[in-house]
C-alpha cells in the first residue's frame, strides 16, 4: 500500500549519496559475471565478528538483511529496502546513469587481454608516448610489474579490468598530474567509437615497487550518458545539481550545476553538510568511493569495516543538518566483496534507506526491479517528465 511521509512539508531537496561498492548479496544473474558467492556488507561483517553501525541499524539496514551486529530494527527509522540492477555490467558508469534513468542494455567494451593495435598506436600517435603494460591487471600489480621501467623510461603504464576502462598509471614526479590528465582526455576522444566507458588517471608516488602507492590525484574521463539522464531534467527546470566525490566524472560533467572533488570519504561528507548552505532546492549527489578504491579492490575486509563504521558516524551530524523539506537516499551503485577471488566489482543488490527529517516509522519498499526507480522518483518530486523505473511509493 502507497503510504505517506512523516512530514507534510513538501520536499525542496533530495541528497543523494552512493556507498560506492556496497553490495547486499548476488543477483539472480550473478553467476554469468562469476559472482555467485558475492555479498559485500553479510561477508565483511561475518569476517569482522559484527559491525557497529548503530545509525544504519535504527534507520533499518538490518531489515534489509540480517547482519551480524546489525539486526532488524524493531521499528525501522526510514523507509527501507534494496535495488536490483536491470542493466548489464556491475561497474560504477552503468550503475550511477541507471540511477538516473539511463539504463544500458548494450555492455561496454572490455578487454581482458588487454587493448587492440590500433588502440595502442593510436595512443602512441596522439601522445607522443609508447606505452608499457597494456594488460588486465589491478593496479598495486601493474605498479609493483612495471613502475620502476616506468622510472627508468618515463613510458605511462597502460592497463585495465573486466570493467570497461582504460587506465593510466603514471609516477607523479615523471607525468605530472595536471599533464596526465591532458593525456588522458586525448585517450577519451580516441576511445569514444569503442564504447570504452571511462579513462581514468592513476597517479603514484613512491622510490620502488616494494614502496609504490596511488595518490588522491585520481580522475576519470567517462563517455557522456547515452540519452538523457534525470540530472539533465533537473537543470533544464532551473533545479541546481550539485555534485560531490567523482559524479561529475561519470556524467562527463553534464547534468551538474557545481561540483566539488574530495580526497576521502571523510570530507564527501562534510561537503554533503556544507551543500546544504548553497542548495535552497534541487539535488545534491554524493559518491562515497573509498570503499570501492581503497578496500574493496584492495581486498582489506578490516579497512572496509572501519570505513562502514565511520561513515554510520558521520551520518548522523548530516542527518541533524537536514531540514524537513529534506529527503534522504542512500544507496549504493554495484558490490565490491573483498572476500571473494579476485579484485573487482561483484554483482549485487544494493541498499536503500529513504529518510525525512522527524521520520521514525519506516516501511518496507520491498527489492526494486530497477535502480531507475530513484530517477522515477526524484521526478515526481520535482514534477519532472516520468522518468524510466516506478517512483517509490511515498507520495
Amino acid at each position: 500500500m502507497p503510504f505517506m511521509p512523516s512530514q507534510s512539508e513538501p520536499i525542496q531537496r533530495v541528497i543523494l549519496i552512493v556507498l560506492d561498492g556496497v553490495g547486499i548479496g548476488a543477483l539472480p544473474d550473478a553467476d554469468s559475471y562469476g559472482d555467485s558467492d558475492a555479498n559485500t556488507l553479510l561477508h565483511i561483517a561475518q569476517r569482522e565478528g559484527g559491525l557497529q553501525l548503530p545509525n544504519l541499524q535504527q534507520l533499518g539496514l538490518g531489515n534489509i538483511l540480517a547482519l551480524p551486529g546489525i539486526p532488524p530494527a524493531t521499528q525501522a527509522r526510514a523507509h527501507y529496502g534494496r535495488m536490483q540492477s536491470s542493466a548489464v555490467g556491475k561497474d560504477s558508469t552503468t550503475g550511477h546513469w541507471e540511477i538516473c534513468g539511463v539504463t544500458q542494455l548494450q555492455p561496454f567494451a572490455t578487454f581482458p587481454q588487454g587493448f587492440p593495435e590500433e588502440i595502442i598506436d593510436a595512443f602512441t600517435q596522439q601522445t607522443g608516448l609508447a606505452p608499457l603494460g597494456n594488460v588486465a591487471a589491478s593496479g598495486t600489480d601493474v605498479l609493483r610489474r612495471f613502475g620502476e621501467e616506468h622510472l627508468h623510461s618515463g613510458r605511462p603504464i597502460i592497463y585495465t579490468s573486466v570493467d570497461s576502462v582504460f587506465q593510466i598509471a603514471a609516477h607523479e614526479e615523471v607525468i605530472a598530474p595536471e599533464r596526465l590528465y591532458e593525456i588522458c582526455q586525448l585517450t577519451r576522444k580516441i576511445l569514444d567509437p569503442y564504447r570504452i566507458a571511462r579513462v581514468i588517471a592513476r597517479p603514484f608516488i613512491g622510490t620502488a615497487a616494494d614502496n609504490f602507492k596511488r595518490t588522491r590525484h585520481r580522475h576519470d574521463f567517462s563517455m557522456p550518458p547515452t540519452s538523457p539522464t534525470i540530472l539533465d531534467d533537473l537543470i533544464e527546470r532551473h533545479l541546481p545539481v550539485h555534485a560531490i566525490g567523482k559524479i561529475s566524472d561519470l556524467f562527463a560533467g553534464r547534468g551538474i550545476s557545481t561540483s566539488v572533488a574530495t580526497r576521502n570519504n571523510q570530507e564527501g561528507m562534510e561537503q554533503t553538510v556544507a551543500a546544504l548552505e548553497r542548495v535552497g532546492r534541487g539535488m545534491i549527489f554524493a559518491n562515497l568511493v573509498d570503499f570501492d578504491m581503497e578496500y574493496g579492490h584492495r581486498l582489506d575486509v578490516a579497512g572496509f569495516a572501519r570505513a562502514l563504521e565511520r561513515f554510520d558516524a558521520d551520518l548522523q551530524p548530516l542527518m541533524a543538518a537536514l531540514a524537513p523539506g529534506d529527503l534522504l537516499v542512500i544507496t549504493a551503485d554495484h558490490g565490491c566483496d573483498p572476500t571473494t577471488a579476485g579484485s573487482d566489482h561483484s554483482r549485487e543488490y544494493v541498499p536503500l534507506l529513504v529518510w525525512q527529517p522527524g521520520m521514525t516509522a519506516g516501511q518496507d519498499l520491498g527489492t526494486r526491479a530497477t535502480f531507475a526507480d530513484l530517477a522515477a522518483t526524484i521526478a515526481k518530486v520535482f514534477s519532472l517528465p516520468r522518468r524510466n523505473g516506478t517512483s517509490l511509493p511515498l507520495f
